[in-house]
């Protein structure tokens, strides 16, 4: 395919009608053109579809049956990046649940040969936990979560392919610590963490610059007692994922944080697990089984256990549950999130970016997926 022509298109900003986009033989952007005739070599794209840039998703434990946590290596995440590219994500970052300081260095090097092989949809690795709160581990393995040391943010700082993104506990490590890995071009993330106002502002002016999974383990937002929520919201520097499902955050309380936020700061993040892009209905992690009963996946206690959608369903509920506009859905699944992570080649439907696109009917279903200018099967 050289040149795609749609009626509907959405940069990752905003809106465009009859546009042509002109691919290059890398498979990227060579052109945009919003309002431009189309070319008969075309592929046209008509209505009712809708074309937005493909999704970028910073929370992907795993998917079509892999679990990242169980099969960490290049091949387990070129396999779900393909599991989520079907769906319509075409970037993500494998994540790893708190796990051991071995496995941690493994996951790095699994991501960074993933990112060297030029794997589609990696773009590096999220390394959630284990230097978090023992007040707010979720599903994480108590007995992984430690205290960062020199040797850890050493290890975590040494240059690598590919993106890194930490999810940590702004409270629980030193701030010279923090400045360390920030300025060795790791992207913190404030999570699982029980700090109060003061210290979640105080990590985000150690270079912590987002959140993940905005609301979920993590201090609350009270009337006295802010807590990381009420510094994420006020807080112009931070970046925050939220899981739309129906389950983790209440429709009305997702409203509440876009309102803060905005469309800018806030973005869609799946979490999703081994169950998405197939047809398992349980999975085993930490030798535990977690069960998925509807679209709803929790362990034995009745946890929740991550989180049984893909990005365009985290679209589809922002808009009809929780009554976002359009627009800025599509943004906090595309651009927002490819910014965070400070890739400016996706997320996006500008000259240079990447080819990857996903073409939405008006039940904002996935019927198209394209990555690097190729149909994905």
């Amino acid at each position: 395919m050289t040149a795609l022509r749609a009626d509907c298109v959405f940069d990752g900003t905003q809106f465009h009608t009859n546009a042509l986009i002109e691919l290059d033989a890398d498979g990227r952007v060579a052109a945009f053109v919003p309002n431009g005739a189309g070319t008969a070599a075309a592929l046209h794209v008509g209505s009712p579809l809708i074309l937005a840039p493909g999704f970028v998703d910073l929370q992907v434990n795993g998917g079509g049956t892999v679990l990242f946590n169980r099969e960490t290596s290049a091949a387990g995440a070129r396999l779900i990046a393909e599991a989520h590219a079907r769906l319509g994500t075409t970037s993500i970052l494998p994540t790893l649940i708190s796990a051991t300081r071995d496995h941690i260095a493994v996951a790095l090097a699994a991501a960074e040969a993933a990112v060297a092989a030029d794997v589609p949809g990696v773009r590096g690795v999220h390394v959630e936990g284990p230097f978090i709160s023992p007040a707010r581990p979720g599903i994480h393995p108590a007995r992984n979560i430690t205290i960062m040391t020199e040797a850890d943010a050493a290890m975590l700082a040494a240059p690598r392919r590919g993106v890194r993104l930490l999810t940590l506990a702004p409270e629980m490590v030193a701030a010279a610590l923090l400045g360390t890995l920030a300025g060795s071009g790791v992207v913190l993330f404030a999570g699982h963490s029980d700090a109060t106002l003061d210290q979640a502002l105080a990590g985000y002016a150690a270079g912590v610059t987002g959140a993940t999974h905005l609301y979920n383990a993590m201090s609350q937002l009270g009337s006295r007692a802010p807590g990381l929520v009420g510094a994420t919201m006020t807080d112009a520097r931070a970046a925050a994922g939220i899981i739309v499902d129906g389950h983790h955050v209440h429709p009305a309380t997702v409203w509440l944080a876009w309102r803060a936020m905005g469309p800018e700061r806030l973005f869609l993040v799946s979490d999703s697990m081994p169950t998405i892009g197939s047809d398992l209905d349980h999975f085993i992690f930490d030798g535990q089984r977690m069960d998925l009963a509807g679209d709803r996946l929790t362990d034995a206690g009745g946890r929740l256990a991550g989180a049984h959608i893909c990005m365009a369903d985290a679209v589809r509920n922002a808009v009809q549950l929780c009554g976002l506009p359009l627009g800025d859905a599509l943004r906090m699944a595309t651009r927002t999130p490819a910014d965070a992570i400070r890739l400016d080649d996706v997320g996006r439907i500008a000259t240079g970016a990447r080819a990857d696109f996903v073409a939405l009917d008006a039940d904002l279903r996935v019927r198209a997926v394209w990555q690097g200018g190729r149909r994905v099967d």
